[in-house]
């Protein structure tokens, strides 16, 4: 309404019934009551058709695009008879019309002596938008009224996202239905019918299809491992599909820094900028920016969510304008040593610092126009500016910009394991329950998405800084729940708990962080009969360690424990058997396995109501989940709950973050045990 837009999020489950009005050429409604369950109520001849029809014939435009260009700076005041005309300018306040209500679309080339060329071109495609916005708008109230509907759904190929046609029906909608009804818009309405015949691809046989979108999803060799879970058989996966809105756009040339089009235009695809305006706009109406929709892997919601419905993931609010202008701050200032690492991880050739500049200019476009127009991609959270750095990486094709970091810190990290399980394995179990805690949390210290934690690196070795953070662990810690974590899996007095069936363990960083402190907790969780999956990213993020890594690095492990290698033989995860095969059969049939699986996405965040269906499939077996990690137990899901036990470790590297969630410091530590009741 007036230029400014809500981002609306619906419950699939409180979606029904609705109004659908499709605006092509001509105009049909249907009324859905449920999934498959529509019926066609009512339509009419004047569409997108007709206006563009009467706007050819009357200002002899060549295109859609063109006519709409034009109501941008029109005035429909000088055609159309307004109440104010017929009432000296005053309001009809009687029956409640103001003096602005249109009296009659063109009523005032009635009574004025000129002809059609006498009249601006832009005030003609205007006052036609307005009269065939308004009458949809009104025709559509009608029909939810006459079947008690709330909710309209607007789309078809005539609105394709232009500010000022949205706003148009939306006036037309809340005028009629004296506000009790709201006009809605999909981000992507002129698709609906190209995404009906899609999704009867299978009718069709058209599977390869399907496989060709889903390798095209990751380009330039990224590390897709094709949905396998490494592991045993976790059921049948239902086949489905699954979309994505991202703000870049394939193909886009190096030297341009953002996926643009001619000013002015409104074609999809790229970012319109309306500059609409009138008596019913603001004249600095903001941009709708449509993104680019992508197939991508099966996506589904993680089932042991307590409540879908009401889960959101962010814990940070950047609603609050001043939190907003922080994380921009952050994110920026953090650009030039990202770039730094990007082109280093392409051999620093003149092309990859050319990519480089142009991924900064881009998402530096991105965040200043997120700052002026915080809902122009949709609902924005921390994780979504996360995501799209990540996205916006890859789209100037650098693949794994911390790829040689990682290498490096996970061979100084296992160059040091053997000592660290030789330690632990000295210590009685509740010494070592804890020490295993205090190793992840120690280890999560090691970050590149941090800027105190990059200073850090400067300070010592990997080995070096790890011990540092291992001997200021003190509790208790800012969130401590360590004693309820403890009787669960140790219980009291000679009361043994019996031990979780399957473990989701969503590891974070490479390096120290996986190696030193999650791996030594997965194999603690083994040793007490606990099947154990590693849950990681399915594409790079920072210095995230992805599913397709975590194998070698499990193999590497393995190479001197038995717990970690007999696991790791059961959930196939090692290639070449280390034992012989005499042994290996029997040793294998009797341990718990050590899975990996890829979590669906490539953030240092996860949205937990879109995982991978591999990980869906796992879940369904799972009584503890364990997340690890700012961006999964901080920045998103610190308040998740779980039908299943649930672990949430994280040291803060954010003085703002630490002030903020837990009133406390940097470098605080978060041990957050929620049971399954």
């Amino acid at each position: 309404m007036e230029g400014q837009k809500e981002f609306v999020q619906i419950d699939p489950n409180d979606l029904f019934p609705y109004l659908l009005v499709n605006i092509g050429s001509g105009v049909s409604m249907l009324k859905v009551d449920g999934d498959g369950k529509f019926e066609r109520v009512s339509g009419t001849n004047v569409g997108g058709g007709t206006y563009w029809g009467l706007g050819r014939l009357l200002t002899k435009c060549k295109s859609f695009d063109e006519l709409l260009e034009l109501t941008q700076k029109g005035d429909n005041r000088a055609i159309d008879m307004l109440v104010g005309d017929i009432y000296g300018g005053m309001d009809y306040s009687k029956i409640g019309l103001s003096a602005s209500t249109i009296a009659s679309s063109f009523g005032k080339a009635i009574s004025e002596k000129k002809e059609l060329e006498d009249y601006r071109p832009e005030d003609i495609s205007l006052s036609l938008l307005r009269m065939i916005s308004y009458n949809i708008g009104q025709i559509s109230y009608l029909n939810a009224l006459r079947f008690g509907l709330k909710r309209i759904f607007f789309g078809g190929f005539f609105i394709r996202g232009h500010a000022y046609t949205m706003d148009t029906i939306s006036f037309a909608v809340q005028f009629w239905s004296k506000g009790t009804a709201q006009a809605m818009f999909l981000r992507h309405e002129g698709f609906l019918g190209a995404f009906g015949a899609f999704m009867s691809y299978e009718k069709h046989g058209l599977d390869d299809l399907m496989v060709h979108q889903l390798v095209e999803r990751f380009p330039m060799g990224a590390p897709y491992t094709g949905g396998k879970i490494h592991g045993p058989p976790l059921g049948d996966l239902n086949e489905k599909i699954s979309w994505m809105e991202k703000f870049l756009q394939k193909g886009t040339e190096i030297t341009a820094p953002v996926p643009m089009i001619p000013p002015g235009t409104t074609g999809l695809g790229g970012f319109e900028v309306p500059l609409s305006k009138g008596s019913t706009l603001r004249p600095d109406a903001s941009a709708l920016n449509v993104g680019v929709l992508h197939l991508v892997p099966t996506l589904e919601v993680f089932p042991l969510l307590a409540d879908p419905k009401m889960y959101e993931p962010n814990t940070i609010d950047l609603s609050d304008h001043n939190e907003l202008e922080y994380w921009f701050t952050i994110l920026s200032e953090h650009l030039p040593d990202l770039v730094d690492k990007a082109v280093a991880s392409e051999g620093g050739t003149d092309d990859a610092k050319r990519r480089g500049d142009a991924f900064a200019r881009a998402f530096s476009a991105h965040l200043a126009r997120l700052m002026e127009e915080p809902a122009a991609y949709g609902k924005l959270g921390l994780a979504n500016l996360l995501e799209m750095r990540e996205e916006c990486l890859r789209e100037f094709q650098f693949v794994d910009a911390y790829r040689s970091i990682k290498q490096r810190e996970n061979e100084a990290s296992l160059a040091v394991l053997p000592d660290l399980l030789m330690e632990l394995d000295s210590m009685d179990e509740e010494t070592r329950l804890l020490a295993l805690i205090e190793g992840v949390l120690a280890a999560n210290i090691f970050d590149w998405g941090s800027r105190a934690c990059v200073d850090l690196y400067h300070q010592g070795t990997i080995i070096e800084i790890y011990r540092m953070s291992r001997n200021k662990m003190q509790r208790p810690w800012r969130v401590d729940n360590f004693d309820d974590f403890k009787e669960r899996m140790l219980g009291t007095g000679d009361r043994k708990p019996t031990p979780h069936r399957r473990a989701l363990l969503f590891v974070d960083n490479s390096g120290a962080d996986v190696v030193l402190g999650m791996l030594p907790l997965a194999r603690e969780l083994l040793r007490r009969g606990t099947e154990v999956v590693l849950v990681a990213n399915s594409l790079p993020a920072l210095n995230d360690v992805t599913a397709i890594e975590l194998p070698d690095i499990v193999a590497e492990a393995a190479k001197h424990c038995d717990i970690l290698r007999r696991a790791a033989e059961a959930g196939d995860l090692l290639v070449d058997a280390m034992i012989s095969p005499s042994n290996s059969s029997k040793e294998s049939s009797t341990s718990v396995p050590l899975m990996v699986v890829e979590n669906g996405c490539g953030s240092p965040c996860i949205d937990l109501r879109q995982v991978s269906s591999e990980l869906a499939a796992a879940a369904k077996d799972a009584d503890l989940i364990i997340l690890e990690g700012m961006g999964r137990a901080l920045h998103t899901n610190l308040n998740a709950r779980f039908n299943c036990d649930a672990l949430k470790l994280a040291m803060v590297k954010n003085q703002r973050l630490a002030e903020k969630l837990v009133k406390g410091k940097i470098y605080d530590c978060i041990c957050k045990y929620e049971p399954a009741n």
